[in-house]
């Protein structure tokens, strides 16, 4: 699935992205650190891993996203 990076913490390494349809979703430090980056910018385009559904959706990877 594909999402915009909405919000950033460097220093816990975890935010939130936007979902296509506008929806925040947030992530931790384990989904960030998962995916392997350094960095992540508001804006940027990012693929991300879930489980769950509704309420219950959690981000278990976040990645840039590469064409």
């Amino acid at each position: 699935m594909q999402a915009t990076a909405y919000t950033y913490d460097p220093v816990t390494r975890s935010g939130s992205v936007l979902l296509d349809d506008g929806t925040p979703v947030d992530f931790g430090t384990a989904a960030f650190d998962a995916g392997g980056l350094r960095l992540l910018r508001p804006g940027q385009r990012v693929r991300i891993e879930t489980e769950g559904e509704g309420d219950a959706l959690r981000i278990t990877l976040v990645t840039l996203q590469t064409l």
